[in-house]
């Protein structure tokens, strides 16, 4: 395509569309059916310049100019039902489907590093020394472990639970503004803790009570966490190798799908932190503990997995509609 040549051609339509959706409160009867003929024009034409160009600023002022023209055609936004079914069914679980190799890399990191530092300190008198004293590893294995979840009234510990768990999860989120580059480091630290806990109760013998206490909450809980970083790595590597889109294009609808995952979690962590609270400290038998954590887990990714692969199927990538392709630059 002639990009000058395909603007030259087309500009006075563009213009004249703009002109009609400024005016659009005052228009005639045959100015309305003009904006409506117009709209639909430079959707093709939108869809013609992306497909065949790569000129940003040109992509950006048609993506702009028929998101304007189609509120104006159609009076009104979307019913709010609408939007949140589509979140829930595309804009969600399509943005985690899609990050699935951010996400595995992320866990497969994460309890790499878990479970060595667990070994090394269970095998390592001289490394669990420098942990705390004797005295403070039996209170931390005998007492301390089990009743931090069960001390508190459930109301109140499940919301600190649910904020300490979307604190984790929004510095994840929060460090895609850094590209992405501290992410890392925020989950080899709560891995390295992790470990350190696990290395030290099954070095008393009390492993079983480690991953009975654990497993049921921590399935979920850690598979946010992962989400969340794999959403704010991918953005960070988006602006460092963006393929053949404009960056700035890919970036916007990198960070956009950041914003999904985010929201997303909150529900997502506010299940785990409810499991937490009730479940892991509840008399319920182990087992029945674990198969609730587990069947929590199994539906989370089934829902992914199920919505996530048909939206991606037909195409989406959980971008808003008639979202602007490039970040605003004031």
């Amino acid at each position: 395509m002639d990009v000058d040549a395909f603007v030259l051609a087309h500009r006075p339509a563009w213009d004249r569309l703009e002109y009609l959706v400024k005016r659009r409160r005052k228009l005639t009867g045959a100015e309305v059916d003009e904006l409506v003929d117009l709209y639909q024009r430079v959707s093709t034409h939108l869809s013609m310049v992306r497909s065949a160009s790569s000129d940003s600023v040109l992509v950006g002022r048609l993506s702009g100019l028929v998101a304007t023209a189609r509120a104006a055609v159609t009076g009104a936004h979307a019913p709010l039902w609408h939007e949140f079914t589509r979140f829930w069914t595309v804009s969600f679980p399509v943005v985690a489907y899609l990050s699935w190799r951010w996400w595995l890399g992320s866990a497969a990191a994460f309890f790499l590093v878990a479970v060595v530092m667990g070994v090394w300190v269970a095998g390592n008198p001289e490394v669990q020394a420098t942990v705390g004293t004797p005295s403070d590893i039996a209170e931390l294995v005998n007492r301390e472990f089990a009743s931090y979840y069960s001390e508190n009234p459930a109301g109140s510990f499940a919301l600190r639970v649910w904020i300490n768990n979307s604190w984790v999860a929004a510095q994840c989120i929060g460090y895609a503004i850094l590209l992405g580059l501290p992410i890392p480091y925020v989950l080899f630290s709560n891995a390295a803790n992790l470990g350190v806990v696990g290395g030290l109760m099954f070095d008393a013998g009390k492993g079983d009570v480690f991953l009975g206490l654990l497993t049921p909450h921590a399935l979920l809980e850690l598979t946010a966490v992962f989400l969340a970083a794999a959403a704010g790595m991918r953005l960070g590597w988006s602006v460092v190798s963006p393929g053949d889109r404009p960056r700035g294009q890919v970036l916007a609808e990198q960070g956009r799908a950041v914003v999904s995952v985010a929201v997303g979690l909150v529900v997502v962590l506010l299940a785990s932190g409810l499991i937490e609270a009730l479940v892991t400290p509840s008399p319920l038998p182990t087992f029945l503990r674990i198969a609730i954590g587990v069947s929590a887990e199994v539906a989370f990714l089934a829902y992914v997995i199920h919505f996530g692969r048909k939206a991606a199927s037909a195409g989406e990538t959980g971008d808003v509609d008639d979202a602007p392709d490039l970040v605003p630059t004031g």
